[in-house]
């Protein structure tokens, strides 16, 4: 039984309730196509589950296979930064069909981010220590792909329909 490790923290990006009875974990690459064909589902499942969710996405760049997952990461880490991480999260999905090394300015900017600020941010190594960290805890929890969740700590065997599934099973 794979387990996650570290279990949810405070070096976490989390969406929802510290009250909520379930924890989702997405270890996710900005440039798989599976985790862009996961996002939209996922953002159906924080609208139906709302305050029942909680809802956290640590990195897992495949970098051998995707050569922009890693520099997204930076962009969404120097987005989290300025208070902005989701917002980021969300336009690197939405944009991912375009995913290439102009795009990340282009998308600090339309969220309102302070560019050279987050220019700056970008090339820290603070924030590629943060993506290592959540790369590592993904090895240690067990991830051998991506999108990979943990539901309450345990890995869900299965992908974002099937989780879709089995928690409107548990909560009918």
């Amino acid at each position: 039984m794979s387990v996650l490790k570290p279990e949810i923290n405070s070096q976490d990006h989390i969406q929802g309730d510290d009250s909520a009875s379930i924890a989702i974990v997405e270890f996710g690459d900005y440039q798989c196509p599976y985790c862009g064909d996961a996002y939209p589902i996922m953002k159906e499942i924080e609208e139906t589950f709302g305050h029942q969710i909680r809802f956290v996405f640590r990195h897992f760049p495949l970098t051998n296979a995707h050569e922009f997952a890693f520099p997204a990461a930076i962009a969404a880490e120097a987005a989290a930064l300025q208070g902005k991480f989701w917002e980021m999260h969300d336009a690197l999905y939405e944009n991912q069909y375009r995913l290439d090394g102009e795009l990340f300015d282009e998308l600090a900017e339309t969220i309102g981010l302070d560019l050279e600020q987050f220019q700056k941010d970008s090339a820290s190594e603070e924030i590629k220590r943060k993506i290592e960290d959540d790369f590592d805890s993904g090895v240690r929890s067990g991830v051998n792909g991506t999108p990979s969740f943990y539901v309450n700590g345990t890995k869900f065997d299965g992908g974002a329909t099937d989780l879709y599934q089995m928690l409107k099973e548990s909560t009918e």
